[in-house]
């Protein structure tokens, strides 16, 4: 164990030779609730806004912290793991320097395109796919449900897969998702959940950025969802951008997911009101078939009871090879008409956030529609209790304070 004398000598000397620049001492508290394995992330302090380069040392012990600057929008972010437990009601400092670190930061989480496939690993386990390139339906008779711009495979941190694709009950459910059932745009009515109406499409336009890193991997990617119902041709109603940031934890895998939804014409896109749609995901197809799967959600309710509930989150969950997996979506309070009401199918493994249930809703042009959601993929059995801790630390984060320069 590294005493306290020499954790202070060690970290004079290492903040000697990397303060070329100006530091900041930090103070993160933990709040109501013990804190461990929980992503940090604050705004880059204004006096160090122009540096490319950040390190972190915790003051008690002089231990070096990774950390890696993200883009949330046009916002710069610093973003690193408080790993070792911060008990409930307790504060740590930490000093900020500008310039690199002397410490190896490996590349915890990496990205790669593959051309077809952005393919997200942590330590080297695959996590998620993200499906850039058009993928084709199984029956080519079907080719409306070719589809693009979503995740599947999702993995437990085992290596199984825990979401399906093109299931032949429901080949329009695709891994994650984005869709809306009942759009009203320019007076025509369309459909950009179910492909075979051929009223509409969601479809990947392009990537914006992706890159690894230490404490995430991230990526950015533009999605359209198109009206097929105008007479001269197809015509995109919204612009959507999905920004992805996984991050390096490899006994369960940790994600969200940010979408922004803005109109591409200066015509508004109407939501009609409908029981199901929004951000989806589809469970395993074994699931489907032997109807072991179930619901566990922050109100305490499953598959029987929990249709058109409006919890923080929900975990679907079932028998995966010998053992239980499960995956949980929780929902940021930010989030319009929080807490959403969701569709939990009772006979099919899957849900969504279903904002338009309460009722019609119309996204404006220059007024983006912002949905955030953190992803908590696990092997074994569910617990309310780490399901309902992982929601306290998206929702309400440690806090994070500048005590001095």
């Amino acid at each position: 164990m590294i005493t306290t004398c020499a954790a202070i000598l060690f970290f004079i000397e290492g903040a000697s030779t990397l303060q070329a620049g100006p530091a900041l001492l930090l103070e993160v508290s933990a709040g109501k609730q013990a804190r461990q394995n929980c992503v940090v992330s604050i705004p880059v302090p204004k006096l160090l806004e122009n540096q490319q380069d950040l390190t972190l040392f915790r003051v008690d012990t002089g231990t070096e912290i990774p950390v890696q600057i993200g883009l949330t929008g046009e916002q710069r972010e610093l973003v690193w793991i408080l790993r070792e437990q911060l008990p409930a009601g307790s504060k740590r400092k930490y000093r900020l320097l500008a310039g690199p670190g002397g410490g190896e930061q490996t590349p915890g989480v990496t990205v790669e395109d593959d051309g077809k496939h952005l393919n997200v690993k942590v330590d080297g386990k695959p996590v998620l796919t993200y499906n850039h390139a058009l993928v084709k339906a199984p029956k080519r008779d079907q080719a409306y449900y070719d589809k693009s711009g979503y995740i599947h495979p999702l993995y437990t941190p085992s290596g199984k897969v825990i979401t399906d694709d093109f299931n032949p009950n429901h080949a329009h459910q695709h891994g994650i998702m984005f869709s809306w059932r009942k759009i009203l745009f320019e007076g025509r009515e369309n459909n950009g959940w179910d492909q075979k109406s051929q009223l509409g499409k969601v479809e990947h336009n392009q990537i914006n950025s992706f890159t690894g890193g230490p404490v995430f991997g991230s990526f950015t990617t533009s999605i359209d969802h198109i009206d097929l119902t105008k007479k001269t041709g197809p015509v995109t109603m919204l612009k959507e951008t999905w920004q992805v940031r996984v991050f390096a934890l490899k006994d369960h895998f940790l994600f969200d997911i940010n979408s922004v939804q803005n109109c591409a014409t200066d015509k508004p896109v109407t939501i009609q009101k409908v029981h199901y749609g929004g951000m989806t995901i589809r469970g395993l197809a074994e699931w489907h078939e032997n109807h072991q799967y179930d619901y566990l959600t922050s109100e305490g309710k499953n598959k029987t009871n929990g249709n058109q509930s409006r919890p923080h989150w929900v975990e679907m969950y079932g028998p995966l090879g010998a053992e239980t997996a499960g995956v949980t979506i929780l929902s940021h309070p930010g989030n319009f008409r929080f807490p959403q009401p969701v569709r939990l199918h009772p006979s099919m493994p899957y849900f969504c956030f279903a904002v338009a249930a309460v009722d019609a809703f119309t996204i404006e042009p220059g007024k983006p529609y912002v949905s955030r959601y953190r992803y908590y993929v696990h092997d074994g059995k569910p617990s309310a209790k780490r399901d309902q801790h992982l929601w306290e630390d998206y929702s309400h984060p440690p806090t994070v304070k500048i005590i001095s320069e």
